[in-house]
């Protein structure tokens, strides 16, 4: 019996739990909100067209709240820098799908892959709203979605790579988006067409990365911090609009192996009339790596006074990434929006470096062998091909250098011997 009445009490209490929860909810995403707009609204911000553009496809980047310029380690880069793509590690397949705002969904795809210091990419998004048009009387009276598509060119080249030094990555991508409108009935009852509304427009990004050790509490080979500068969207105004062009710099910092964390500062350029440009705006990310197969990243992003925090999971299932994100969005509306995206990532492998690397490294500590034993001709021979599998391998031509020197320093002091003798 007392087992009934405290179930039944406690089933009183819960829809009043429920709604202070629901209360609590709401008040603590006020007290967010509130905190990240102390300068108000920005007046200039919606002024420009193709806005899919700056909408997040997903994967890493939105993880990390689109702090990701300097970070640029997977096919999310495509959206950030056009830098990246010759830094990859791996070729890659990857397809995207987000659940925006209503019933607004984004679809992308995007694939990478590097010969030598080249860097090449192929990406394609699509935004899309259903639309239907109703009259007085509930009659339904067209219904069509309105969408944009956007392709993507990428190349990048990476310059003056080196064993000490890295180097610095340069990029562009040439971008083509088409934007369509359905069509709907004016206020007189006749049929407009969407192509009056639809647009073509052509765009570029220009992007750079470098990375160098800084502050490195751990031994690897890896750099440790990054540096990134892009410029995204650039091009000639559509109908008049212009695009929304951003000029972004960021950082990205490893001082433990398994945890990085980055920001990034960009800066909405109004082409048309600088002095409608949009405020600046942030974002810092986070990303720790639990196990070989497991990241967990989380990202905070603020632009017109409003936060969005994301959380995501990576996990590898090789040759599979699967990256689920949660997004808290408060940059569209004062309530709280809650969204989701999910990446399926391919690794279609490196085309043969690592087991390149690998050899010439082999190849390098053979060479450090034969040199300590006194065979100079022999080390220069292993130091001269492992060289040859990885022209960057500074200590290999270092080494064979010195060695080249004291084999010819060697055979100098024969030759004044014979003389020395007559012979």
């Amino acid at each position: 019996m007392k087992r009934i009445a405290g179930l039944a009490l406690l089933l009183a209490l819960l829809p009043r739990a429920r709604a202070e929860a629901q209360d609590l909810y709401a008040d603590a995403y006020e007290f967010i909100y509130s905190m990240f707009s102390l300068g108000g609204e920005d007046p200039n911000e919606g002024m420009t067209t193709f806005l899919s553009t700056l909408v997040p496809v997903g994967g890493s980047a939105e993880s990390m709240g689109m702090a990701f310029v300097a970070v640029a380690d997977d096919a999310s880069f495509l959206e950030l820098n056009p830098a990246g793509s010759a830094l990859q590690d791996r070729t890659q397949f990857a397809f995207y799908h987000n659940n925006w705002i209503a019933d607004t969904r984004l679809e992308a795809v995007a694939y990478t892959m590097r010969l030598g210091s080249l860097g090449l990419s192929l990406g394609g998004k699509w935004l899309y709203l259903p639309f239907t048009e109703y009259s007085d009387f509930g009659e339904r009276l067209a219904t069509g979605y309105y969408s944009e598509a956007l392709g993507t060119f990428n190349a990048s080249l990476h310059l003056f790579p080196g064993y000490y030094f890295y180097g610095v990555s340069l990029g562009a991508s040439a971008k083509l988006a088409f934007r369509s409108m359905p069509s709907y009935s004016d206020d007189e009852g006749g049929f407009v067409s969407g192509l009056s509304q639809s647009a073509l427009a052509v765009m570029a990004d220009i992007g750079a990365l470098t990375r160098f050790n800084l502050f490195k509490l751990y031994n690897s080979r890896e750099k440790n911090f990054a540096v990134g500068l892009a410029l995204k969207n650039v091009g000639p105004a559509v109908r008049d609009e212009p695009l929304p062009t951003v000029a972004t710099a960021g950082f990205s910092y490893k001082f433990l192996k398994p945890i990085l964390v980055s920001a990034d500062i960009s800066k909405p350029i109004n082409l048309v009339d600088p002095s409608l440009s949009e405020s600046f705006y942030w974002g810092v990310g986070y990303r720790m790596t639990v196990t070989d197969f497991w990241d967990l990243q989380a990202g905070f992003l603020v632009k017109g006074g409003n936060p969005r925090i994301s959380v995501g999971a990576a996990i590898d299932f090789s040759p599979l990434t699967l990256e689920v994100n949660y997004t808290l969005d408060l940059t569209t509306q004062f309530s709280p929006l809650n969204r989701m995206s999910i990446e399926a990532r391919f690794d279609m492998g490196d085309m043969g470096r690592a087991a390149k690397a690998a050899r010439a490294e082999e190849l390098y500590l053979q060479g450090l062998d034969a040199y300590a034993a006194g065979d100079l001709q022999l080390a220069i021979s292993y130091w001269d091909e492992s060289l040859r599998l990885n022209p960057n391998f500074d200590p290999a031509r270092e080494n064979r250098d010195t060695a080249q020197e004291a084999l010819d320093l060697r055979q100098r002091m024969l030759e004044l011997q014979r003389l020395e003798r007559g012979d």
